[in-house]
C-alpha cells in the first residue's frame, strides 16, 4: 500500500506573505504621504501662496462678469422690474447661494494671502521694524497696489452693508429703490466712482501679476490675455461707475 504524503507549507509562509504585502502597502502609502508632503510644502511656500492668490483673484474676477451683467438691468426702462427679478433670483436660488458661500471664502483667502505675503516680504527685508519706511523700501507701483487693496476692501464692506445686508437681512421692500436712493446720494455715488477707479488700477496690476505668476505671459497668448485683461480692468469698472452717475443725474 502506497501512502500519500501531504507536505504542508511552513507556517511562516503566511507570515512572510503578510510581511511582503505589508511592505508593498507601506511603500505605496509612504509614496503617497511623500507626495502629499511635497504638495503641502509647495502650497505653503511663497511661490505656492502667490499661485493661490492669483487663482483666487481670477475666480473673483469671474464674479464681476455675472454681477455687472445683472446690474446692467438697472438701465432698462421698466421701473426696475427686470432688476427686481434678478435680485430675487440671486437671493433665493440654491445654486447661486452655494456660489455665494464660495465667493466669501474666495475673498477671505485672497485677503489673507495678500496680507501674509506682504508681511512675509516685510520681514525678509534687512531693515529693522522701527527703521522700515515704506517710501524707501517699496516702489511707487507696489505702494499704490497696497493702498488700492485697502480701499477696495473698505468699499466692499460699505457696499455689502448698503445693499446685500440691507436687502437680505433687513428686508428692504425694493432692491431697485434701494439702489436708486443710494446712487442719488452725492457722497455715496462719488465714493462708488472713486472705488471703481481704484479697482480698475488694482485689476490691471492683478491681471499682469497673475498671468506672470501662472507662466501665461508669453508671445503665444499675449494678445488674447491683454484683451481679456482690458475687459476686466477697464470695461467692467467703467460699466459699474456709469450706474451711480446714471441715477445721480436723473434725480
Amino acid at each position: 500500500m502506497i501512502g500519500e504524503v501531504f507536505i504542508s507549507p511552513p507556517k511562516n509562509n503566511i507570515n512572510t506573505n503578510n510581511l511582503v504585502t505589508a511592505k508593498i502597502f507601506s511603500y505605496f502609502c509612504n509614496d503617497k504621504i511623500s507626495e502629499m508632503n511635497i504638495f503641502n510644502s509647495y502650497l505653503t511656500s511663497s511661490v505656492g501662496k502667490k499661485i493661490l492668490m492669483s487663482l483666487t483673484g481670477l475666480f473673483l474676477c469671474s464674479f464681476l462678469v455675472v454681477h455687472v451683467a445683472g446690474n446692467l438691468l438697472l438701465f432698462k426702462n421698466d421701473n426696475g422690474e427686470a432688476f427686481e427679478l434678478y435680485s430675487q433670483l440671486m437671493s433665493t436660488n440654491i445654486f447661486i447661494r452655494s456660489i455665494e458661500i464660495g465667493l466669501f471664502f474666495g475673498f477671505a483667502l485672497h485677503i489673507y494671502l495678500g496680507l501674509h505675503l506682504w508681511n512675509q516680504n516685510r520681514k525678509l527685508r534687512p531693515i529693522g521694524y522701527k527703521k522700515y519706511k515704506l517710501s524707501e523700501n517699496a516702489n511707487f507701483e507696489s505702494r499704490i497696489i497696497r493702498l488700492t487693496a485697502v480701499f477696495v476692501l473698505i468699499f466692499l464692506v460699505v457696499h455689502l452693508r448698503t445693499f446685500w445686508f440691507e436687502g437680505r437681512f433687513l428686508g428692504a421692500p425694493s432692491i431697485f429703490e434701494l439702489v436708486k436712493v443710494s446712487f442719488q446720494n452725492n457722497y455715496y455715488s462719488w465714493f462708488y466712482v472713486l472705488s471703481m477707479l481704484l479697482l480698475s488700477y488694482h485689476l490691471k496690476h492683478g491681471f499682469q501679476s497673475a498671468f506672470q505668476t501662472l507662466g501665461l505671459r508669453n508671445k503665444k497668448y499675449l494678445l488674447i490675455l491683454n484683451l481679456v485683461s482690458f475687459i476686466f480692468w477697464f470695461i467692467i469698472p467703467l460699466l459699474f461707475a456709469s450706474m451711480p452717475i446714471y441715477f445721480l443725474f436723473r434725480k
